[in-house]
């Protein structure tokens, strides 16, 4: 681990606990943030170094700082949730840190060991684990990131870079509370192009999603769905999840991994339960117009969408320019909820997991 150790720096002033109590009663999502943070830097010369768990503080950065000109920036989203027996787990930790990785190397960025990756993690839990909210799907959503933090303007990678870890206790991620989503195809936007940098969590794919995002939301949708930027025909992914079609028959299609998606964790769990119980997986390409049409002759049964932030939830409804579907009742569905009792279940080490996803914390 490069000898790296974190020096641990607990908060002078962390958050009276009827402070904290009151505010997880119903935390959210993405406002809420707990009293520390994990650091550690690097430079081309030191490598990583200054490794820290601090209480959580504004950062402050130069004006030439090469993020805010360059957008060399990454970032990964994970959860740590309370066991039944009042511990604290992890799920696949491990690809997180190896996703990371990928994303680095695609943005021209330091690869961070991913024994540093899990150690800041662990570490940053361990001291804030007061911050699980104990309500229902309640959970301490973690944001590790990194970024160029080099003071220069010449366009090449930066020589220097922070990486560095949040917490923020998240209650349910869609605010409608709906059973099943409603979606918007975007007809003018694309996510990511074949070359690019749709593969890697990097700010900028999700800054050029937002304006899909806000189209999405002015039509009464909960989320966007992207078509491919070539043709325009087939179905990539939302703006921060992976999809999947049911059909009859037990068949399931995902959009295929080809460069322009994001390789989900929670879509990878997904197809290993899937064929483990019996349905046939297929990772291949499904245009619009035959999701209208199988939707329209029943064939399709139903759609989900799955990540980190929501796990599972059914898609109930496909709205564009060009008109709307539902699918089914326009409800949720079955196999959705089952593959989500099973996932959270899994999460929260509180049955059957042998595949090893569930990370148990000594803290």
């Amino acid at each position: 681990m490069n000898d790296i150790k974190f020096d641990i720096q607990p908060s002078q002033s962390p958050t009276p606990q009827s402070e904290r109590d009151a505010a997880l009663r119903d935390p959210g999502f993405g406002t809420l943030f707990s009293d520390h943070m994990a650091i550690v830097k690097y430079s081309d010369d030191k490598g990583w170094h200054d490794a820290q768990i601090t209480a959580r503080a504004p950062i402050s950065l130069d004006p030439a700082a090469s993020v805010l000109h360059y957008a060399q920036e990454i970032f990964e989203g994970m959860k740590a949730y309370k066991t039944p027996n009042d511990g604290v787990s992890l799920f696949r930790p491990d690809e997180n840190a190896r996703r990371f990785q990928r994303s680095a190397k695609r943005m021209a960025m330091p690869e961070l060991p991913e024994e540093i990756f899990l150690e800041s993690v662990k570490q940053l839990v361990a001291i804030d684990k007061d911050w699980i909210p104990s309500i229902e799907g309640g959970s301490l959503y973690l944001r590790p990131f990194m970024f160029a933090s080099e003071v220069f303007l010449g366009v090449r990678p930066s020589k220097e870079y922070l990486y560095m870890v949040i917490a923020s206790p998240a209650g349910g991620y869609f605010k409608s509370g709906a059973p099943a989503i409603t979606i918007w195809a975007t007809e003018e936007y694309s996510r990511a192009a074949k070359g690019g940098t749709g593969a890697a969590k990097c700010g900028g794919n999700y800054a050029s999603s937002l304006p899909a995002q806000a189209e999405a939301i002015a039509n009464g949708c909960d989320q966007v769905v992207f078509l491919d930027a070539a043709e325009n025909k087939w179905v990539e992914e939302l703006g921060g999840m992976n999809l999947f079609f049911l059909f009859d028959g037990n068949s399931v299609i995902t959009p295929p991994l080809s460069g322009t998606i994001l390789p989900g964790i929670t879509r990878d769990s997904i197809i290993t339960l899937l064929r483990d119980h019996g349905h046939d997986v297929r990772e291949e390409a499904y245009s619009i117009d035959q999701w209208r049409e199988d939707a329209q002759n029943g064939k399709l049964k139903e759609v989900f969408a799955c990540g980190t932030a929501a796990v599972v939830t059914s898609v109930g409804k496909v709205c564009s320019k060009s008109g709307e579907f539902s699918i089914g009742n326009g409800g949720p569905g079955d196999l959705a909820a089952t593959l989500r009792d099973q996932i959270t279940q899994i999460q929260r080490c509180s049955g059957t997991d042998s595949y090893g996803w569930g990370v148990k914390l000594d803290c």
